[in-house]
């Protein structure tokens, strides 16, 4: 039987907060479209106290924030991004094009084609969050997107040294000191001086994840990418500070991000929620941690693991650190998750900022249906035909004909009647006529 020993606000909290979120960033998304610079400048002003007439940096701005960074610093971003590039080159390398003669002179196929315009969100407002920079911008580059543009907030009333640098070293072909609902509404819906985007990617608050869920449709975008969330799934073959290490360090990222311990060892779970509260009293991001345990943190007892896997699966995290006896077998197993860490060598750390798989993870539940940004989110596969023979037009069409007259589409009908006429050398009447199927139902 499952034990809750420590549950996080009620969907109807959560539910009532979203609500409020999405009126400001409604009525912030229209002012953008009704005003452009001017309203992306106030807005600017306003939340980032950050005021400049073009938001677009200069060569020599980039420059001049890649030289205030040590040499280390340089060598750690160049580490973390070439790992980003070697992973999702060799997903790249999954997506093949497609040609197949499926019938005698029909020809059928695929072509995955990058798209052409991305705008790529660098969330920095707490933190200077250059890891994003790597997942959305290399890898938009991989794919082959002709024009990659990158927003990020100012940090500490400037733009932030080490992200710049970041988006710089990935490859961006504009770089924009500019964050939040403002950021996203003027690459999805354009300014006097900003070209809109085909696509939006990237994490961020809860008000940039509103802002991308507003304007889908408009522009495609990644995913619906709201507050980091973890799940750690342990046993009694690890340790308590490992299990409440883990469990804050994902709980840093804000005041609303969910972090649950799931476990079948209630002497484990105990010892996590003391450990927990220790750790809490040396962490320096202990305020933020604290906060967002107190309110999203849970702790699940299960009897069994495969009672683990079923609230596994319900909860559907974007993270999941898994530390059991079995790890292999909840990766066989499970299938709602954004990525999942397998092992108490590797953490959600490692995903997040070097390692090189991608940290722009499905949340709220969407790992149900969506799996996270890779090079494949950044590319269209868009099919093609050809029928190269008479015979086969004549064949087809004859089929199409009927099909589309047991619909009444007569139009869609008539179209292929037209074919079989020309290349078939057949007399069909017009579609729609009674004298256009035989008894036996061939023309």
């Amino acid at each position: 039987m499952t034990q809750y020993l420590k549950t996080s606000k009620t969907l109807s909290e959560r539910q009532q907060a979203n609500k409020k979120v999405s009126l400001v960033v409604e009525n912030i998304l229209a002012d953008i479209e009704q005003r452009g610079n001017a309203a992306v400048r106030e807005l600017s002003l306003k939340f980032d106290n950050y005021d400049r007439q073009d938001y677009r940096l200069s060569q020599s701005e980039i420059n001049s924030c890649i030289k205030q960074l040590s040499r280390q610093d340089i060598k750690d971003i160049e580490f973390a991004q070439q790992q980003v590039f070697n992973f999702a080159t060799a997903q790249k390398a999954c997506l093949l094009d497609l040609e197949v003669e499926t019938r005698p002179g029909v020809i059928l196929g695929h072509k995955n084609i990058p798209i052409n315009s991305v705008g790529c969100y660098v969330p920095g407002g707490k933190y200077p969050l250059l890891a994003s920079a790597h997942m959305s911008i290399i890898t938009a580059n991989v794919a082959g997107c002709s024009r990659i543009i990158s927003c990020a907030p100012p940090f500490n009333g400037q733009p932030a040294p080490a992200i710049v640098a970041a988006q710089a070293m990935a490859g961006a072909t504009e770089i924009y000191a500019l964050g939040g609902i403002q950021a996203i509404g003027a690459m999805a819906l354009g300014t006097d001086t900003i070209q809109p985007v085909d696509m939006l990617v990237g994490p961020g608050n809860a008000f940039v994840a509103e802002a991308k869920r507003q304007l889908f449709g408009r522009v495609g975008i990644d995913l619906f990418a709201g507050p980091t969330e973890t799940l750690v799934i342990a046993d009694d073959s690890v340790d308590a500070e490992m299990c409440a290490t883990d469990l804050l360090g994902q709980a840093e990222h804000g005041v609303t991000t969910p972090a649950i311990l799931l476990t079948n060892s209630l002497k484990l779970a105990q010892e996590t929620l003391r450990e927990i509260e220790r750790l809490l009293t040396k962490l320096p991001t202990a305020e933020i941690a604290r906060q967002s345990w107190h309110d999203y943190g849970e702790v699940i007892v299960c009897d069994s693991y495969e009672e683990m896997l079923q609230e596994a699966e319900r909860i559907a995290s974007e993270h999941v650190q898994v530390m059991t006896t079995r790890d292999d077998w909840f990766l066989s197993k499970m299938t709602n998750y954004g990525a999942l860490f397998l092992g108490p060598r590797t953490n959600v750390a490692y995903g997040d900022k070097v390692i090189g798989t991608n940290h722009t993870l499905p949340t709220q539940k969407a790992a149900r249906y969506t799996g996270g940004l890779w090079v494949g989110k950044f590319m269209k596969t868009c099919t093609f035909q050809k029928v190269l023979s008479d015979e086969a037009t004549t064949e087809i069409g004859s089929y199409c004909s009927r099909l589309c007259q047991l619909e009444g589409f007569y139009g869609h009908a008539e179209q292929a009647n037209l074919r079989v006429r020309r290349y078939g050398k057949q007399d069909v009447p017009y579609a729609g006529s009674v004298a256009a199927f035989n008894d036996d139902g061939t023309h």
